[in-house]
């Protein structure tokens, strides 16, 4: 696709100078540890809110969806929290429910005419996806959403 732009970055994604910086978060917009907790650690309690009226509203978020909050007092204005799959041995849907979160994630950048969003190898921390398998479905699927999303700078 003409002006697509992918670039790995190895860094502190709570420091990233983007539109969104997406959070690899649990069904429960809880918070937790990894990405997740520093996220809303250095994003402060606003993040924590929105979170909490999302769950209000919704009841959470289910695994391959994603949903938007504040940044807080991150640099990105936004937070794009995706639910990536628990590793289970790759038999529960594992790759398609970790291409959606990512799918969702591009989706709900480009209703919000984002142009930056900087993600995380969702799933691959103590949910246990595997690194390389995970890293190549989210290059498919942000490839897949870019070309098909409506509204998002390129």
């Amino acid at each position: 696709m003409t002006g697509e732009h992918l670039q790995v970055v190895h860094g502190d994604i709570t420091r990233m100078e983007v539109d969104a910086v997406v959070n690899a978060a649990n069904s429960g917009l809880l918070g937790g540890g990894g990405v997740d907790g520093a996220i809303h650690g250095a994003g402060g309690p606003a993040i924590g809110a929105a979170c909490k009226a999302i769950r209000d509203a919704k009841g959470g978020c289910p695994t391959g969806e994603a949903v938007i909050t504040t940044g807080g007092l991150l640099p990105a204005p936004y937070v794009i929290h995706a639910v990536g799959p628990v590793w289970k041995g790759g038999a529960q849907n594992e790759d398609a429910l970790l291409a959606n979160a990512y799918r969702n994630s591009i989706r709900l950048a480009a209703e919000h005419h984002l142009r930056t969003v900087a993600f995380p190898n969702i799933s691959t921390g103590i949910y246990g996806f595997p690194r390389e398998r995970a890293a190549d479905i989210a290059i498919r699927a942000v490839r897949e959403a870019l070309a098909g999303a409506r509204g998002l700078s390129r």
